[in-house]
């Protein structure tokens, strides 16, 4: 922590205890130039808890276990997600073949999209019920570091599938190339990828709100 921030923490703390409204304290830092990140942190630092002097909040800690079951849980949704994909690609290019190209391997594909699903699915569920049960247990974890940067990295990763899926779907498009078997791709791949942005965007909005 800088000594700026050192300063913030300072403030805060003096204003709570000589019972200054929190509103009148967020708005003569806003007025100062703080930033509202700065400020609600500063602010989330002490807890809304009665009593002559300002009480601490607990600060959520990055345990290894922690990392090793998001890292886990992110690793597994993701290799579950394309292995769907990959499962969807083959049954779409068995329903609509291309004259234009011969397909072999239909049935060492699906095996492997199969084998994968069967691994990867139920660690993935399993692994995010015991994140779950965690956060249900202690919900200071609910604002843990590393499951808002992994989920981050996940939204990321999820918004730029979908953004080269519609790209493509555009170029295309643009080219004449439509047909119904790219376009059954295409969707499926924005299905998957966007519902794994939309369910965590939601999930991070929804751990953001104001208590």
């Amino acid at each position: 922590m800088s000594r700026r921030e050192d300063e913030l923490m300072q403030f805060v703390r003096e204003s709570l205890a000589r019972g200054l409204p929190r509103s009148e304290i967020e708005t003569a830092l806003r007025a100062a130039g703080w930033s509202p990140d700065q400020i609600a942190s500063a602010l989330a630092a002490y807890s809304t808890v009665a009593f002559a002097l300002p009480v601490p909040s607990p600060r959520p800690y990055v345990s290894a276990r922690e990392a090793f079951l998001y890292l886990v849980l992110y690793s597994t949704l993701f290799t579950s997600a394309y292995s769907l994909g990959d499962l969807l690609f083959s049954f779409i290019e068995m329903t609509v073949p291309d004259p234009a190209t011969q397909n072999w391997g239909f049935d060492h594909d699906i095996r492997w999209a199969i084998a994968r699903l069967i691994v990867a699915a139920p660690v993935f569920l399993f692994t995010g019920h015991r994140v779950g049960r965690m956060i249900a247990a202690d919900p200071t974890k609910q604002g843990s570091p590393v499951r808002k940067w992994l989920t981050y990295v996940a939204l990321f990763i999820a918004a730029s599938i979908v953004i080269g899926d519609v790209v493509t779907l555009i170029s295309y498009a643009l080219g004449g190339e439509l047909t119904l078997r790219f376009l059954l791709k295409v969707l499926t791949v924005a299905v998957i990828a966007g519902t794994i942005f939309v369910y965590y965007l939601h999930d991070l909005g929804r751990d953001e709100k104001p208590a």
